[in-house]
């Protein structure tokens, strides 16, 4: 499947529904969803993205999820089970995340904060350090574990898959999404 620009481009605004289960452990969240995402109704389904060859290279996943048509079920109730779920900070979908206003990021921070103390994920895992440090008010924020957490939850804040991100390689990113992982209590497998 392939998508031209226009057809992309009329998924711009639109939103991606969560994939949260009863016991997430461990929560993804995303900057927002880009325009392929939107498109497929899948998190991170752009081909490219390096987010899916992470977690299985992390051993969060038996397998590389393909997204890039939309979520098989099969995949969808295995990160499930695993107790990994996926959201965004921002839900509006763009081409590029530098499209979104700081007031986006700071009221997708804030109805973040709320979707955490709902679901109580034992860690949040943000996905792009520049859009934490504005969701969250931390101009000084790290990648790495947070010294502050949300109540229970411990927030990690680890690179964002994006090929922009052109520094990350899928080693890198599953060296600390598995570290996020373990602290999580995800079952995990070994790497390949």
């Amino acid at each position: 499947m392939g998508f031209t620009r226009e057809q992309l481009l009329a998924f711009a605004d639109t939103e991606v529904p969560d994939l949260i289960g009863p016991d997430c452990r461990l929560l993804f969240a995303g900057i927002n969803p880009g325009l392929w995402t939107a498109a497929t109704g899948a998190h991170f389904a752009r081909p490219g993205n390096r987010f899916y060859p992470a977690l299985y290279a992390a051993g969060i996943t038996d397998h590389v999820i393909d997204a890039a048509e939309g979520m098989r079920a099969e995949d969808r109730e295995a990160l499930i089970a695993a107790g990994v779920g996926i959201t965004n900070v921002a839900p509006r979908a763009t081409a590029k995340a530098s499209e979104l206003t700081t007031t986006e990021l700071r009221e997708g921070g804030e109805a973040l904060l709320a979707r955490v103390d709902r679901v109580a994920p034992r860690v949040l895992a943000v996905l792009g350090v520049t859009a934490f440090r504005t969701a969250f008010g931390q101009p000084k924020a790290t990648v790495g574990r947070q010294a502050r957490g949300l109540g229970e939850t411990a927030v990690w804040v680890l690179p964002n898959p994006s090929g922009l991100n052109a520094h990350e390689t899928v080693s890198s990113l599953a060296a600390a999404y598995r570290e996020a992982a373990e602290a999580a209590g995800v079952p995990l497998l070994s790497p390949p």
